[in-house]
């Protein structure tokens, strides 16, 4: 048999054992007592980490303009406007069968050169200053309807965009409407 352990070796190990109990359960509405231990003050909160800089974002990769496109057969040729519902175009492409010349009509004051991007690239064409019988200002560039560029504009890849100094660069979609006018132009 063996001896039982005096209580002196067994001190350390009772110690050790209270150690590892939970505070004694608290009754119903006590309040809790206080810790002896001091509490720390919160940590400072860390500043946020700087904004990056908004990175100029190419035009094919920005949102087109809202409105929509809509197709306006005429006596003289046919005319394409883009806009919202119902409001003045922002954008107008016109045939004159006549002269077999292509309008592009932009709605503000503006001067110099109107440069139209599409997915094939960039073109700069002269433009003037117009407005008719107090209507809005527009810059219109005159284009020959067999131009090339015309057929980049209708197949650019979902939209293109028409930019003239002092205005916001205006990105519309490149819908159906406006190949309608340029093929009609040329038949």
């Amino acid at each position: 048999m063996r001896p039982i352990p005096s209580l002196s070796v067994l001190a350390p190990a009772l110690v050790l054992l209270a150690s590892c109990v939970g505070p004694a359960p608290q009754r119903p509405g006590a309040t809790p007592t206080p810790s002896a231990a001091p509490s720390r003050p919160a940590p400072a909160p860390s500043p946020q980490p700087a904004q990056p800089v908004p990175v100029a974002t190419e035009w094919q990769y920005r949102a087109v303009a809202p409105g929509a496109w809509t197709y306006r057969p005429e006596a003289a040729g046919a005319i394409a406007t883009f806009g919202a519902g119902g409001a003045d175009a922002r954008l107008t492409i016109g045939c004159d069968r006549a002269s077999r010349r292509i309008s592009l009509a932009r709605s503000g004051a503006g001067q110099g050169a109107m440069t139209v991007r599409t997915s094939y690239g960039a073109t700069s064409w002269p433009a003037v200053s117009a407005s008719s019988g107090g209507a809005v200002a527009q810059i219109v560039a005159f284009r020959a309807a067999s131009d090339p560029v015309l057929d980049q504009i209708a197949y650019s890849r979902g939209k293109f965009a028409v930019e003239v100094a002092g205005q916001e660069m205006l990105i519309v979609p490149a819908w159906a409407e406006v190949a309608r006018v340029i093929e009609d132009c040329r038949g």
